[in-house]
């Protein structure tokens, strides 16, 4: 009566491609900051808001897109976002062809160009970002409980090597092509990319009788009974939202995301300031540091969820934060370069584990809504990216150069706290285990 194909393999196979793809697409706006800044005549502030734009849309965003996939699968709001950055990329494209040959369009140059504009574009560039909370919905309904973490694991590990991979790239390209066209090769890559996920990209088998005129109710049946699929849909997309929100765990896996994840953004950005600033590297060298701290937590996030699923999400939760306050407090307090070198190894090992175990405990822990508890943990944890560099950043205003590592000590406080939030989700999750074996 209904016909359903795909497979769990391709299911992972398409998400992780749409990510990677939406991820490293914004990979070229704040590398390419400084020109605008030269172009634009830009003071610091107006820049920094301007490199702020992607991001910031890319964590906002994964609060209503990830809840959608409760009501339509992943595969149209992974498609939406992955198009509206595509014309994010094109305003930006066009942008940098009038600003490089002004000499040509002077007279639209002067018309077009406007910084709200830009503003407007990265926002835009930055939904590819927000695909990542619509893959780890649409990846857990397609696996059962037992494999979750290593396929979200490897879903999540894989996107996120986009940045780093990119960091190395970039300076190569920029330095053949040049700023304009390295725009349009990023262009025709996004667009490749999305016609790729278009191809691959298929929602689990609930969803495709749900579009074939099943009810909820068969759809279930059909779906567990005969493909094995363990998670199923709260309802509409403001239901899923409001179901996850009222859950305690939603928040408790919130603030842990925003110390994992949101910290591993807030150091990407950190670090090569750290490096040039507190240990007076070359930009080279810097920059290889934090592309190797970037791939190195992204890596690890695969091995994160096979461990999790091994272990438990609880135990490779609290194992990972013990491994980041380690690292914290060494580099805090470090002045050798070799030993903060290793200290931002153990930061890296802690926060790709994290990473992977938060993501194992959505599913397990909001099963009646994942897409909504994706959605608040991925958007509001991401959101940390933006609020711990500023923090960081009054030591240095009251410290001067020791401030870069002082400035360290924020990641002692979050990773205590976490920890603290972490031992109290583990005692529920026992005592919840204990009176269900109890009561059989």
């Amino acid at each position: 009566m209904y016909a359903t194909e795909g497979t769990p393999t391709r299911g992972l196979l398409g998400a992780t491609l749409g990510f990677f793809i939406g991820f490293a697409a914004v990979a070229l706006f704040g590398s390419t900051a400084s020109a605008f800044k030269q172009m634009l005549n830009l003071s610091p502030v107006m820049v920094g808001l301007l490199v702020a734009m992607p991001s910031l849309s890319g964590s906002l965003l994964r609060i209503p897109f990830s809840a959608w996939v409760d009501t339509t699968g992943g595969r149209k709001p992974f498609l939406v976002l992955l198009c509206l950055s595509i014309v994010g990329m094109l305003g930006l494209t066009v942008n940098v062809f009038i600003l490089t040959y002004s000499d040509i369009t002077s007279g639209i140059g002067s018309y077009l160009l406007s910084y709200p504009l830009l503003l407007l574009l990265g926002l835009l560039c930055g939904c590819g970002i927000a695909t990542f909370s619509v893959g780890i919905s649409q990846v857990s309904y397609w696996y059962p409980q037992g494999s979750q973490g290593k396929a979200l694991g490897t879903y999540a590990g894989i996107g996120n090597l986009a940045p780093g991979i990119f960091s190395f790239l970039l300076p190569l390209i920029l330095g053949a092509w040049g700023l304009a066209w390295s725009y349009l090769a990023w262009l025709v890559f996004l667009i490749v990319g999305t016609v790729l996920y278009h191809q691959l990209g298929q929602n689990a088998w609930y969803f495709q009788l749900r579009k074939q005129g099943a009810s909820p109710e068969e759809a279930k049946r059909v779906a567990g009974e005969e493909k094995g699929q363990e998670l199923f849909p709260a309802g509409s997309l403001v239901t899923s939202l409001k179901i996850s929100g009222c859950i305690w765990k939603t928040w408790v896996l919130t603030a842990i995301y925003f110390t994992t994840f949101g910290g591993f953004i807030a150091l990407t950005a950190w670090f090569p300031t750290y490096w040039k600033s507190f240990f007076a590297a070359s930009a080279v060298t810097a920059g290889l540091l934090t592309a190797l701290y970037s791939i190195l937590t992204s890596l690890v996030r695969v091995a994160g969820g096979i461990v999790s699923d091994r272990i438990g999400g609880e135990n490779a939760t609290i194992l990972a934060l013990a491994t980041m306050l380690a690292g914290a407090v060494v580099i805090t307090f470090s002045s050798h370069y070799g030993l903060s070198v290793a200290a931002a190894v153990l930061l890296a090992l802690g926060m790709g584990v994290g990473n992977a175990a938060v993501f194992k405990l959505v599913p397990q822990e909001v099963p009646q809504a994942v897409g909504g508890a994706a959605g608040w943990v991925g958007g509001l944890g991401a959101f940390g990216g933006f609020a711990i560099p500023p923090l960081m950043g009054l030591f240095v205003g009251t410290m001067g150069t020791a401030g870069y590592a002082k400035g360290f000590v924020v990641f002692i406080a979050l990773a205590v706290l976490s920890l603290v939030l972490a031992g109290i989700l583990k005692k529920v999750h026992v005592r919840s285990r204990e009176s269900v074996e109890g009561v059989e």
